[in-house]
């Protein structure tokens, strides 16, 4: 199996793609935005085809094609990932998502990286003007992005538990009945 194929394996294993909003998700990119001062962050999730935002402030969309992530290079990096200014980066500046809505002319996204290694996504934040992340800024995104794989943990082990919760109740039903 490809390591590609064990990312993706790993983001399904946490059964978060397409979920309801949760407050604990928006407070992580709340966080970034107001720390950043930018007019959008994310919580990207990016499995085979698309990126998925499990939180998103600044934009409504709720997904995009993966060949149009600027996430899909932070995840493949495991470190911070910079864009100072798309419009000059010969990698983005044909970028639809630079040309048009949401206009992104600067980018940094922090990997979220599970206890096994894999990057599910990244909590990234965005600017509509160019502009510099210094070495605190990044640690911060990358310390914001560890938060972000919390609330991804604590989402999967509630499902874990409450699937638990329903098996022990069928099981313990059929014991009053025998």
């Amino acid at each position: 199996m490809s390591m590609e194929a064990r990312r993706v394996e790993a983001l399904e294993h946490y059964r978060i793609l397409d979920t309801a909003p949760h407050p604990s998700f928006d407070a992580v990119t709340r966080a970034a935005q107001t720390a950043f001062d930018t007019p959008i962050a994310l919580i990207s999730l990016v499995d085979s085809c698309r990126q998925w935002f499990k939180s998103a402030i600044g934009v409504d969309v709720r997904e995009t094609p993966r060949r149009f992530s600027f996430c899909t290079h932070a995840i493949g990096l495991h470190d911070v990932f910079v864009v100072e200014d798309a419009h000059a980066d010969a990698l983005f500046a044909d970028n639809p998502l630079v040309t048009g809505d949401p206009h992104i002319r600067a980018y940094a996204g922090a990997p979220i990286i599970d206890p096994e290694g894999s990057a599910l996504g990244t909590l990234c934040v965005i600017d509509t003007a160019p502009r510099r992340f210094d070495a605190r800024e990044r640690r911060l995104l990358a310390d914001l992005s560890e938060c972000a794989m919390t609330a991804i943990t604590l989402h999967s082990q509630s499902i874990l538990l409450r699937s638990a919760d329903r098996l022990i109740k069928r099981h313990m039903g059929r014991d009053l009945v025998a």
